[in-house]
This record gives structure tokens, sequence and C-alpha cells, in this order.
């Protein structure tokens, strides 16, 4: 029986930061196969020193030099690669890499992503809604392009209450709001099925999975995300905003799913934990 694909998806907050504190020894342990970053932070000649030339990088760099940043790594070469988000005027770069791979015979597209963790009432908010707009556009495309597709990354909203250890303090915060958890309401809701959101809107269910979800069940976290400030790593005060979101036939094949959380707060090499899943095709 064949290995499964492992895919591995993170925020680096900086990757030459990151590999710098100990990126590199995870993942020379880890044996991933494909792995989706963001933000990378860094130029392309930054990540084919850093990883080496047993790999094959995508990298879409934000248009703002230093900011955001997004890449997929990988064992095998991408057949297609592509970076186009919404509206010709919307500026995603940085943000939405998408590719297809080949693997034993099918299409696997992998999708790394950086949602805009956006700022109540200010134009980073409305960015992140025009974001969220184009994603709720784009995933039928995707189902419909390839069965066997995953949208990865840092996609900045906690969908429950399960997602965020101190979820009522945050209620009118960005990452929490009742109108940016209603998109994920939609996203995982029945395929074509009118869906009412936490926010009392009603729209169709685009019928992804969320990987995370159906594999923890309904147990608070488990956290990919903790703040810096204070105690927030030692006593998991974290939030879960870093997602594998299936299709139901690829997260039908799901025999694992692992945050690697640090062992201790000075082992970090992120603010991010890595979401590693293996995907038995």
């Amino acid at each position: 029986m064949a290995a499964p694909l492992r895919i591995a998806t993170v925020n680096t907050n900086g990757v030459r930061a990151a590999f710098r504190k100990g990126m590199g020894e995870w993942l020379d342990s880890r044996g991933v196969d494909i792995l989706a970053l963001q933000e990378v932070r860094a130029a392309t000649s930054d990540l084919e020193t850093l990883l080496g030339p047993e790999w094959s990088i995508l990298h879409d760099a934000a248009t703002a030099k230093g900011r955001a940043g997004v890449a997929i790594a990988s064992r095998d070469r991408a057949s297609i690669h592509r970076v186009s988000l919404g509206a010709d005027d919307f500026d995603t770069a940085g943000r939405w890499l998408e590719a297809d791979y080949e693997v034993r015979g099918r299409i696997v597209t992998v999708v790394s992503t950086y949602v805009h963790s956006g700022e109540v009432d200010t134009p980073k908010q409305d960015e992140k809604w025009k974001f969220l707009d184009a994603m709720t556009a784009r995933l039928p495309e995707l189902r419909a392009h390839s069965p066997l597709a995953v949208v990865l990354g840092d996609l900045n909203v906690g969908h429950r209450e399960l997602d965020i250890r101190n979820w009522k303090g945050n209620r009118k915060n960005a990452g929490f709001l009742p109108r940016e958890r209603a998109y994920f309401d939609r996203f995982f809701g029945p395929a074509g099925e009118p869906v009412e959101g936490v926010d009392g809107t009603v729209a169709p269910g685009l019928g992804w999975v969320d990987v995370g979800r159906r594999w923890a069940g309904e147990v608070d976290g488990p956290y990919t995300w903790w703040s810096q400030r204070g105690q927030a790593f030692d006593n998991d005060t974290g939030w879960r905003i870093d997602y594998h979101v299936a299709t139901p036939d690829l997260a039908a094949t799901v025999v694992d799913y692992t945050v690697d959380r640090a062992a201790a707060y000075d082992q970090r090499w992120s603010d991010h934990a890595p979401v590693v899943v293996d995907y038995s095709l």
C-alpha cells in the first residue's frame, strides 16, 4: 500500500527568522510531501537557499516588500499554478496561490492562502470582506476543477466558539465577528442547501470540509496560534485559525491530523503551529 500524501501548512511569521529558530530541523523530521507557507516575507531566492534543491518552490510575494507572501514547496513539480483571485483591480498578491499536482494518476489541487487579519471599521476590514467574497466565488470553481482540492493556510477567522479559548471577549473583534464566521458557515454547510449563518443571513452552502474540526470532534481547539504576549502559549489561550479546507472526496481520505505544537515557549519558531495532514490516496 502506498504511503499517504503528507500535506502541511504553517504561517512562518517570516521564513528567514523561522529557519534561524529551528524550522529546518522540524521540516527535516516530518516527511512532508507538500508544504504551504504564509507570511513568507522573503524573496524566492531566500526560499530556494533555505529549503534546498530537493524542493520545487512556487512563491507569490506581496506587492509591498516584506509583507505577507505565500508559497508552496513540493517534492514533485506542479503541473500548473495560478495566483489570481477576484476582480482584476483587487490586489491579492502574496495571499492566494494555487497549484495542481499529479498524484498517482489524479490531480490534487493545493492552495496556500493568507487571509487579511482585518480591523473593525477600517479599510483593513473592507479588504478582508473583499477577500472572503472572492473566496466564496472561487471555492465552487475549484471543486469543479478538481474533486481532490484543499485550501490551506492562515484564514484569520475562528469559525466557532470551540476555536477560540477567549471567545466571549472577542465577539466584537476581527477574527471572530459574526459576519466573518458566517462565511465559514457557508463554506462548510451542505452544498446547495440554504445555510443560516451565525449573523442571521441565509445563503447556499458550498459543501467543503473543515478537516481539523471533523478529525478533532467537538472539543476546544486544537489551537494553532497563540499571542506572543503574556502567558498565552503556556496557558493554551489560543485560536484555531490555520485550516485544511478540503473537498469531500479529499477529506474522505484523511488518515491523520496533527497540530505540531512546540513542547515549550522557547522552542517555538513561529507564533503559529504547523498543521500536518495525511491523505491516503
